[in-house]
């Protein structure tokens, strides 16, 4: 058990903490909000705008909220070094306030303005769009306000990013790869972005394509490729809880302070030919993008149903390898192809995932299974 910290250490820690975030309260009016948007000085990322889920209905009852003054939580913003403002949590509302004013953008597109639908307070609002509202509710909409916290440019980043980390809070919760996205950019978004660019990878795109459209809007493919590096390169540092392992792997890697390298060159290649060799390998067992479906040894054939069990294993199992793999060897192929094919319905492989199997031992085992299949073809073959 380490020694307790003296408590005027302890105090003076705090004190110093709370001196290095430098933040500030304003009312804003939602005219002025939609003013700074259009003049681009506050910013919704467009990968914040993806995040945009509430339904219409929904939509238009945070508008009815406006009209009659019930209170709203605040926004956050974040102020960049060019006094900037870029929205970090608020996107519902904010996205909903500019549907309603038409003047929301989605991936470059204007959208259709919101018509108002399901207010069950003021039900006569149901189906007037902004400029059918009479003049006086237009004004009153126009000055409604919203408290913004703003954390100042001269704030610590690292306390600015810990600080956004626990935002996840209220409306429709963001899954933990869209949290990771949103927050470890203050931090450093190299990574961030690295890992973006590869979910679109065409072999990894083809691999995977059996995943669910919803999870692609919750960035399940984005936390596949945070999983393949997280799992390659820290599997010692896991434990239990797959979500805070690949939290803090992402940090450790997008922390400029942190000692953990990370050769950008050396893993997109390793990534690039992992997925090409395990693109072939479905084609070669005429599986289409279903290497990763599930399967019973009863019924060994892969269902289109995405498994993270088998995704793991097969993945990092290749590395033992993937130096060695000749992808235009149709031999080689073939064989490691038969290992895939054999390994997905065998007890020996199956038993290691399932419910209950999200932790260490499980997880070295499912990937040890398939890397020494993989070595003794490779062994074979040289």
């Amino acid at each position: 058990m380490t020694d307790k910290v003296p408590a005027d250490n302890l105090i003076r820690s705090v004190d110093d903490k709370i001196t290095a975030v430098r933040t500030q309260s304003i009312d804003f009016s939602f005219n002025e909000l939609v003013d700074m948007h259009a003049a681009g000085e506050l910013i919704i990322d467009p990968e914040f705008q993806r995040m945009f889920r509430w339904t219409e209905g929904a939509q238009a009852r945070f508008i009815e909220s406006l009209l009659l003054e019930l209170p709203i939580p605040p926004i956050f913003l974040i102020e960049r070094e060019d006094r900037i403002y870029e929205l970090i949590d608020g996107l519902q509302r904010i996205s909903s306030y500019l549907h309603f004013r038409g003047q929301l953008t989605i991936d470059g597109e204007a959208q259709e303005p919101l018509i108002l639908s399901d207010c069950d307070i003021v039900p006569e609002l149901n189906g007037l769009a902004y400029n059918e509202l009479p003049r006086a509710l237009e004004i009153k909409l126009k000055r409604s306000y919203i408290r913004a916290e703003i954390l100042r440019k001269e704030s610590d980043p690292r306390l600015r990013y810990y600080m956004f980390k626990r935002l996840n809070t209220g409306g429709e919760r963001l899954s933990e790869q869209e949290v990771r996205n949103a927050t470890i950019r203050l931090l450093s978004n190299d990574f961030n972005a690295f890992i973006s660019e590869l979910s679109r990878n065409e072999d990894f795109s083809f691999c995977i394509g059996i995943i669910s459209e919803n999870q692609r809007l919750k960035k399940f493919d984005q936390e596949l490729v945070l999983r393949f590096f997280a799992y390659k390169n820290g599997i010692e540092g896991y434990a239990h809880d797959v979500a805070d392992f690949l939290t803090d792997f992402m940090e450790e890697v997008s922390d400029p302070s942190h000692p953990r390298e990370f050769d950008y060159i050396h893993e997109r290649a390793v990534f690039e030919k992992t997925f090409s060799i395990l693109r072939a390998i479905a084609e070669k067992l005429d599986i289409g993008s279903k290497i990763f479906g599930t399967t019973t040894p009863q019924s060994p054939e892969p269902r289109g149903q995405f498994s993270v069990y088998h995704y793991e294993g097969l993945v990092i199992g290749i590395q033992a390898v993937v130096d060695f793999v000749d992808i235009g060897n149709d031999d080689q192929i073939l064989r490691l192809a038969e290992v895939v094919r054999v390994g997905k319905a065998d007890r020996d492989f199956l038993k290691h995932g399932g419910g209950g199997k999200n932790y260490r031992n499980p997880l070295r085992a499912r990937i040890q299974y398939f890397a020494d299949r993989f070595k003794e073809v490779i062994d074979g073959s040289r």
